[in-house]
């Protein structure tokens, strides 16, 4: 009897864990459904045997890029997973924002604040990268989904790169919303 409890554990176990998965296909067309894909793919690499879900976002408002000394301003995020089902939500995101700039401007200070209605969330100081000949510094973050949340969850949102002030738009937090919606179980 204990033998049969045991293997019945383990299959609802083991079924409960395929359940949660999220195929690929799952995910490809829930993305067309929330009409995202001109903003986020998935890809399917064989050789690898990995899947990435990949966003790129349009450009920040040229008044703030602008004040900020910049020519233009916009982000990627990435979650990358083994196969091609995604086995859990993910507990985080890689996000880097793209900065086109004739000179470094985020070389020296490069943390990240939000302000929110209900406080202020300090992301950290950025995994530092440039391409000086193509005038571009990339400022890498990994954002929890509970921050990232946060986030989606607000209407105006401002955020500082080291004293740079940004201003999300609306697609851009609609970007948030649906990439929580596709990483999410159901």
């Amino acid at each position: 009897m204990k033998t049969f409890l045991s293997i019945a554990a383990i299959t609802i176990l083991a079924f409960t864990a395929v359940s949660a998965q999220k195929t690929n296909d799952a995910i490809s067309k829930q993305i067309k459904s929330l009409k995202a894909d001109k903003n986020i793919s998935l890809e399917y690499d064989p050789p690898s045997n990995s899947s990435k879900i990949f966003v790129r976002a349009d450009n920040f408002s040229d008044a703030e890029a602008k004040k900020a000394g910049l020519q233009a301003m916009n982000f990627g995020m990435a979650h990358t997973y083994v196969g091609q089902a995604l086995p859990a939500p993910p507990e985080s995101f890689d996000l880097a924002f793209w900065i086109l700039s004739k000179k470094p401007r985020f070389a020296a200070d490069n943390t990240w604040t939000v302000t929110l209605a209900g406080g202020t969330l300090d992301l950290g100081e950025a995994r530092y990268g440039a391409k000086a000949r193509e005038d571009m510094e990339y400022l890498n973050f990994h954002i929890s989904r509970e921050d990232l949340a946060k986030i989606a969850a607000e209407t105006n949102v401002k955020f500082k790169l080291g004293e740079a002030q940004f201003t999300f738009t609306p697609v851009q937090i609609t970007i948030f919303k649906n990439v929580l919606l596709i990483t999410a179980n159901n």
